[in-house]
């Protein structure tokens, strides 16, 4: 959420913002709002402190016919701050689900565009493979293999339901546990976070009110999340940190589920789109410095990077345009890898930074070296998530005869250099 301050200072910047982001939102009417909220505001205080002052005479006169008179102009008063109280009631939940809806501002370097097909190519990294024989889908690989069954999975959980089992539960198992060795050398804390959230935490993160046709929702009036940046962003809701606790850096794991709503006949089949999956999360919370924040984006963006490196996975950078990155976003990242069977790249990961719009809906502040109160600046990026990834990798690495060779990295995980019929 931005600062009603910025954006009445600077309504143009917001509105071009919005535009850019392709997000509609009346500024004009957020701020004819605020200025119906101040005023109102300004009443209700006023007439408090008459009240104050009346009380006071009250409690000191002693001629009863101007005590009497005091208690009934009281009387009067409280009837009247009552009914400017209820105004400013319904001003104040329209300002403020109107604030909800007001985009961050988006970095000067973000491209214009409206979808992902606008997203702008910033880095290619490895080669992509070249086979010699017919290639196959990860579906045909897997199921060649008795790596995962969609038949059973669809039976059990519905549609875009999945079982992963034998080498292709044994390499899933590999990656996360690669990605802890890797990840947590870089001075991450080590987190496993709950999905079953309450509503403030979605709200807080911004994907309520926009994303709900995204997210599950229980019958206890408690949400889904569909990451773990979701908890871990929430963890210190409400609270002042110290400077020097920052950065916070957060590597967590947790269950994500995901309604898929307007991926109607997008990848239907296999692993690429599914309903729940299991991710790692980078998530940081950071002084208040756009430098610092853009550092920390190309360091999480790098670490993702040197992931997929350490697995020998082809893959390039875009960076997402206007249309393409979300209500809080300032500027987004799209790592995506390589899929052979589709001839094109798949993101597998996201990057993104969003100055201080989640923590000032969550009230995460911290004090700084002046012992000013500040509202800390969040990040968040994903380390690795499956069962996608695996898609991915069985695929650049498949054989002609169909079995798949499996990483360097994974082999002391899964026990063997490659997966066949056979093993």
């Amino acid at each position: 959420m931005l600062d009603i301050k910025f954006i009445r200072d600077n309504k143009d910047i917001v509105i071009a913002g919005a535009k850019k982001k392709h997000i509609d939102v009346d500024i004009e009417k957020l701020i004819t709002l605020d200025d119906k909220r101040r005023e109102l505001l300004k009443v209700v205080e006023d007439m408090r402190a008459k009240q104050n002052t009346i009380t006071k005479e009250i409690s000191t006169e002693q001629n009863q016919e101007m005590r009497a008179s005091k208690i009934a102009e009281m009387q009067k008063l409280k009837e009247q701050i009552q009914k400017e109280n209820d105004k400013l009631k319904d001003v104040l939940k329209e300002w403020q689900q109107l604030m909800l809806l007001v985009p961050n501002v988006p970095d000067i370097s973000v491209p214009e565009g409206e979808s992902d097909e606008d997203n702008v190519e910033v880095k290619v990294w490895g080669d992509v493979p070249s086979f010699d024989f017919e290639i196959k889908d990860h579906i045909t690989l897997m199921q060649n293999l008795d790596m995962v069954d969609l038949e059973r999975g669809t039976k059990v959980a519905g549609f875009r339901g999945y079982f992963l089992k034998n080498d292709g539960a044994m390499l899933e198992w590999a990656i996360f546990h690669f990605a802890q060795e890797f990840f947590l050398q870089r001075n991450f804390t080590p987190m496993i976070v709950p999905s079953l959230l309450n509503k403030e935490p979605f709200i807080g993160t911004g994907y309520l009110p926009q994303e709900e046709e995204n997210l599950y929702k229980t019958q206890d009036d408690k949400y889904l999340a569909g990451t773990a940046e979701v908890a871990v962003m929430s963890y210190f809701m409400d609270e002042t940190l110290k400077e020097s606790d920052l950065p916070f850096k957060a590597f967590a794991f947790s269950p994500c589920f995901r309604r898929e709503a307007g991926s109607h006949g997008k990848d239907t089949k296999g692993l690429i789109r599914v309903h729940e999956f299991f991710k790692y999360e980078q998530v940081v919370l950071c002084e208040a410095s756009h430098e610092t924040s853009v550092r920390i984006h190309e360091e999480l963006t790098k670490n993702s990077e040197e992931f997929l490196q350490a697995l020998g996975i082809p893959y390039h950078i875009v960076v997402n345009c206007g249309g393409d990155i979300g209500l809080g976003q300032v500027k987004k990242y799209d790592i995506e890898a390589w899929m052979p069977s589709q001839n094109k790249y798949r993101e597998t990961h996201s990057s993104s930074y969003f100055h201080d719009f989640q923590t000032r809906r969550l009230g995460i502040k911290y004090k700084d070296s002046n012992g000013n109160l500040r509202y800390a600046h969040s990040l968040n990026n994903t380390a690795i998530a499956g069962p996608r990834i695996l898609a991915v990798l069985v695929e650049n690495y498949q054989q002609p005869d169909g079995s798949i060779i499996v990483p360097e990295v994974l082999r002391k995980y899964v026990g063997k250099e490659k997966i066949t019929k056979e093993t």
